[in-house]
Formats: structure tokens, C-alpha cells, sequence
């Protein structure tokens, strides 16, 4: 079953065209994730979704609803935390959940959220003390006060310490297993490799891919990867002389030579015979972040 449905969805600025005829869908009880360059058009086709943009043409319907024309209706069924999200630096976590219970015609307890996600001994704490992911969990609760069916989450993890990052990806996680679905905007590949059942990569207002995260890296064909430190002073741009080398690259010690076939022991043995002998010698397999380059570019956008 479709949750979102999205047909020739078009959106434009000016001379700027955000979004360019895109289509697809988002089934029940998935991640859906949504990564793109700065600028590709991700947070225009959110918010259009969310009904907080008017497309230019396209229909788009959210749980069976026009997000224009039944924009009351939706707002009771959806939850949204965005990334430019924030509340007055003095009001305490239960405050906030109070006040945004009054959005809504129906809610769950507040105080139940307070448990689940980890706020109970923060009640009376002010915003401005809590830490980057307590912020977040409280965002998270904000957005789960009306129970939705459907859950969308923007840059979730921006600015958050590796652990706080990994528990906000175990309490997304936690969205879906209670059966609702989840829209994520991220331009963390690795956050979207692990939590997205379903990936569209945008670029330049089109979807480019649109798969599982597995299918996309799988279908890349991407050359093997293999890189070492270079602790000798050897020169890595005499691999470009060994059988199957592609391209090499330095970074720092680190080197990164691409290639084909037997790639690794033709690199290890034209290390050998220089007496070269590094110690963490290692294959790279590909990850979302070689698709995502792969597919946009690796130019800088702005």
C-alpha cells in the first residue's frame, strides 16, 4: 500500500526549476530516505509533500489526501520534525510537550514519551540545557505526539556526537517498528545505507536512482578499491605501471589505487618488490557514498 504518492511533481522559482516532473512512491511502513546534493531540490519536494509548498503542476496525495485541500485532516495524521527546528531556550521539555499537545484533536499522553524516549528525568530541564541528542529525542516526541501514521524527519543527526547519532538511528528505527513510515532527509550516505529500505537520489530537481540501498550499490559496477599507508616514500604513481591499476590517488600516507581483477595481489606484489611491506593493506568495498558520487559528481554545490 502507497502512503505518498507523487505524479509529475514540478516545482520552480523564477528562471530556477527546484523540481523537474519527478514521480514515485512511498509504501507503508518503510524508510523512505531522500539524499541529494545542496541545492538538488530534497527540501522542496518535502514540503511539497507536507503541503507547505504549492507545486506549479503535479499531484501529490499523502494517505489518500490532497496536502492542499485537506491540509487540517493531514496535519492530525502526519508527524514533522524539521532541521531548522527549535524552541525558546526556557521552556522546560514537559512545557513542550504540553503546548504542542494543543495542536492536535487527539494525542497520546505526553508523559508515556517522556519514557519512551528517554526524556522522563529531563522533564523540568530547559531546552537550552539539554544536550544535541536529547534535543533531537525531544523533536522526535514532538513529532510522535499525535501518533501519525506517516513521520517525516529532516538531517535528524546533523551536529551529533557518534553516540548520540547511532541512538537516534536505533529510535528511528523504533518509528518503523511500530508500524508507521518514516520519510528521512539526510546527506549522510552512511546514515541512509543503514536505516533506508528505499533510497531516491536527487540531483538537479530529478530523481536519479531509486532503490534499496543494496540494489544501488550492486547495480554501480564500480572498480575495486584498495588502499594502504604509505610509510616508505614510495612512489604510488609507479602502480599506474601494474596490470588491472586504473587511477591512483594520495591522500596524505593514505593511498587509494582502483582498478581491476586481481587487484590486490598485483598491488601487494609491486609493493613487495620495491620492499615495501605495508601493514594494513585492504580491499575497499563499495558503499552509497561511491553511488551517490557516481551518480551526482563529486563538484562542490553551494
Amino acid at each position: 500500500m502507497n502512503v505518498i504518492e507523487v505524479q509529475n511533481l514540478r516545482k520552480q522559482y523564477g528562471s530556477t526549476v527546484a523540481v523537474d516532473n519527478i514521480s514515485f512512491n512511498v509504501q507503508q511502513g518503510e524508510i523512505f530516505t531522500i539524499v541529494g546534493p545542496n541545492g538538488a531540490g530534497k527540501s522542496t519536494t518535502v514540503e511539497s509533500i507536507m503541503g507547505l509548498r504549492q507545486p506549479d503542476q503535479g499531484t501529490i496525495r499523502v494517505l489518500g489526501l490532497d496536502p492542499q485541500k485537506d491540509e487540517h485532516e493531514l496535519r492530525q495524521r502526519i508527524g514533522i520534525q524539521l532541521q531548522q527546528a527549535a524552541l525558546p531556550e526556557r521552556l522546560k521539555v514537559w512545557e513542550a510537550l504540553n503546548l504542542y499537545s494543543g495542536f492536535y484533536d487527539k494525542t497520546v499522553p505526553w508523559e508515556k514519551l517522556l519514557n519512551d524516549w528517554g526524556l522522563a528525568e529531563k522533564r523540568n530541564t530547559n531546552f537550552k540545557n539539554l544536550s544535541g541528542g536529547q534535543k533531537q529525542r525531544l523533536f522526535i516526541a514532538l513529532a510522535l505526539l499525535n501518533d501519525p501514521e506517516l513521520v517525516f524527519l529532516d538531517e535528524l543527526t546533523t551536529g551529533l556526537d557518534p553516540q548520540a547519532r547511532r541512538a537516534t538511528w536505533d529510535a528511528v528505527r523504533a518509528i518503523r517498528d511500530q508500524g508507521k513510515t518514516v520519510v528521512l532527509v539526510t546527506h549522510f550516505m552512511d546514515e541512509a545505507e543503514e536505516l533506508a529500505d528505499r533510497i531516491a537520489i536527487i540531483d538537479q530537481g530529478n530523481i536519479v536512482a531509486l532503490d534499496t540501498p543494496q540494489a544501488l550499490i550492486q547495480n554501480l559496477h564500480v572498480e575495486t578499491r584498495v588502499r594502504f599507508t604509505n610509510t616508505n616514500g614510495y612512489d604510488p604513481q609507479l602502480l599506474h605501471r601494474v596490470n588491472g591499476v586504473t587511477e591512483v590517488e594520495q591522500r596524505g600516507k593514505q593511498v587509494i589505487v582502483q582498478g581491476n581483477g586481481a587487484l590486490l595481489a598485483h598491488v601487494a606484489t609491486a609493493l613487495a618488490e620495491h620492499n615495501v611491506t605495508p601493514t594494513d593493506l585492504r580491499v575497499e568495498q563499495a558503499n552509497l557514498e561511491d553511488v551517490f558520487l557516481a551518480l551526482t559528481g563529486r563538484s562542490i554545490r553551494n
